[in-house]
């Protein structure tokens, strides 16, 4: 059953809670969530977290996971708040291509936040293609345009922060 395919699993995810579409009630979410986390502890993974309009509701539930629960806020789009909560929790922020559009001031900002050995960045494909590809199905290849933009703003080398990504992706996955 679901043991049997989680053998050889990299993590539990993407798991989490989205209010935005109020598709399903957000009991059953947050029931749900809970146990999903539950399982990532038992086997000891670590979770990638969804959070649309729920971030109370998500840290909550984090928080009553407890230490040693390990993952990353995938395509995060919070506030400074959020990312500072998330980072004490013991979690990474992964950033996609939201941060290169042109009405994203404050993430970048936000961005600048997050110590490089918290930091990961994604496609979130086919959604979410960075600019000058907004608008279009994202490709895998797209996401350097993402560190681009995250090393201009942080005010480091492309190349310095491709490699602390690459070390946070194999600290966290362990491929």
């Amino acid at each position: 059953g679901l043991l049997r395919a989680l053998v050889g699993a990299r993590e539990v995810g993407e798991i989490g809670l989205d209010y935005h579409y109020g598709l399903s009630p957000r009991s059953v979410q947050r029931d749900v969530f809970v146990r999903q986390v539950a399982l990532a502890r038992d086997l000891g993974l670590p979770i990638v977290v969804h959070t649309r309009e729920a971030d109370e509701d998500t840290i909550a539930v984090l928080r009553e996971a407890g230490a040693g629960l390990q993952g990353v806020m995938h395509c995060f789009t919070g506030d400074a708040d959020m990312a500072r909560r998330s980072l004490d929790l013991g979690f990474y922020l992964s950033f996609s291509g939201i941060v290169t559009f042109p009405g994203a001031g404050a993430l970048r900002e936000t961005s600048r936040l997050v110590p490089c050995d918290r930091l990961l960045v994604e496609t979130d494909a086919p959604y979410l293609a960075p600019v000058p590809y907004r608008g279009g199905r994202n490709e895998p290849a797209w996401v350097a345009r993402v560190v681009e933009t995250l090393a201009g703003v942080r005010g480091e080398a492309v190349s310095v922060l491709a490699a602390c990504l690459t070390s946070n992706f194999v600290r966290l996955f362990r491929p």
